[in-house]
């Protein structure tokens, strides 16, 4: 384990350490700091080595409740497709946009957080431009006045109540 509270040196503490030799090597930044400034820290360092393939274990370090940890350490072992898991992208909304984007997406996050399903869902604000955008997912939903339509891989399936996106894509 080598860590520091500086993301640029433990990036390039864990890189020589890596080239150097063969043993697992346990990542993290320490001391990171609070929730916010540790997430952003923690991910920015843990990740980038992770993406270079360096790296056999991880502890994001918090100023926090240690659930916060494992569940941010879960998060981003999923976005970097090392774990499964569910994937939510969602919009950051423009004066397109028709539904409450914010809302839905965090709704459904705490709904599938801990689902294992290996799938891609998106939110997206508006009909015009939210299918295309979001035609990577496998399925997903884009506002349109009081509705919603469902898509999936960008394929509008049908119109559906606003209302009831959330229980839709679940």
């Amino acid at each position: 384990s080598i860590k520091s509270s500086d993301v640029a040196n433990t990036i390039k503490a864990n890189r020589m350490f890596a080239e150097m030799c063969e043993y697992p090597i346990h990542l993290g930044v320490t001391e990171a700091g609070t929730e916010r400034s540790g997430l952003i820290k923690s991910s920015a360092g843990i990740g980038a080595l992770l993406c270079e393939g360096i790296g056999d274990t991880l502890r994001v370090s918090l100023s926090d409740d240690v659930i916060k940890e494992v569940e941010a350490a879960k998060d981003l072992l999923r976005v970097l497709d090392i774990r499964k898991g569910v994937k939510i992208v969602s919009c950051p909304t423009c004066s397109r946009c028709n539904i409450d984007v914010f809302s839905t997406a965090k709704r459904l996050e705490e709904a599938l957080k801990d689902k294992n399903w290996d799938m891609k869902i998106a939110v997206m604000g508006c009909a015009v431009n939210g299918p295309g955008e979001a035609r990577e997912a496998d399925i997903g939903i884009a506002g349109g006045k009081d509705e919603a339509v469902l898509f999936r891989h960008g394929e509008i399936v049908k119109k559906i109540p606003a209302q009831n996106a959330v229980s839709v894509l679940i």
